[in-house]
């Protein structure tokens, strides 16, 4: 298994609010997480690195190999539990963060098995030379309308209102995730992303340049060059894990 991450603030923002990591649990398992940060050039940032760091060290604190997959499932709720807690804490208790919040996407892969775990819009995808599967769903007014048959989903990739998120760590109380669970082949692929790479990338698209890239390692290298070919008018961050 082997995996790369980059983070860019793209060609219109002078601040990146998006965060990842990735964290190699044990020789089998890696653990990747990305998270794109709002409110604001003070806290937007602040948000998403604080949510990355306090999932990551909480799964590293609870994680045990051999971990059946509702201990995993219940694990990953946790740590998003306490990013959520920790984000809005400090939100709460500063009046310079006020308002802050992050998405939050997460991959625990052990060997051919992936735990996908989301908050907002940022997404996991699993790719194969068959195709791509949008593994998470996003939590969106615009995938709310689509959910509803008010807009098709081609016409919800423009909609104004694209941006506007339903859920995020750190801007309620409490928040609620969605556990996915993939299972892989040798030499599949997981991708996880920012808007601001999904947004200016069509599905196939990245399946091309995931699938048939060469160099396998300057993947997320090549992405992020389409994405500022393109005016990355937001931060672009992937993290891909190859199998």
């Amino acid at each position: 298994m082997q995996s790369w991450g980059l983070t860019d603030p793209g060609c219109v923002r002078k601040q990146n609010q998006d965060a990842y990591r990735i964290e190699q649990l044990d020789r089998n398992t890696v653990l990747c997480v990305v998270c794109d940060g709002m409110g604001g050039a003070k806290s937007g940032n602040i948000a998403s690195t604080l949510a990355v760091e306090v999932f990551t060290e909480e799964v590293r604190r609870c994680w045990k190999p051999g971990m059946d997959q509702d201990k995993v499932d219940l694990m990953l709720r946790s740590a998003v539990k306490l990013a959520n807690f920790t984000v809005f804490d400090q939100s709460a208790q500063f009046s310079e963060f006020d308002g802050m919040g992050t998405t939050l996407v997460a991959a625990l892969v052990r060997g051919k098995q992936a735990t996908v775990v989301n908050v907002g819009d940022s997404r996991a995808y699993g790719v194969d030379e068959e195709g791509i599967t949008q593994i998470t769903k996003d939590h969106s007014l615009v995938q709310l309308m689509v959910d509803r048959g008010e807009l098709s989903p081609e016409t919800a990739k423009t909609y104004p209102g694209k941006n506007y998120i339903t859920r995020a760590i750190g801007t309620e109380p409490t928040v609620q995730c969605d556990i996915f669970h993939w299972e892989a082949q040798k030499g599949d692929f997981i991708l996880l992303c920012t808007d601001g790479l999904s947004n200016l990338m069509d599905d196939q698209e990245i399946l091309f340049e995931v699938v048939h890239g060469v160099i396998k390692k300057n993947c997320c290298k090549r992405l992020l060059g389409i994405a500022k070919n393109r005016g990355a008018p937001d931060n672009v961050t992937s993290v891909l894990v190859m199998i």
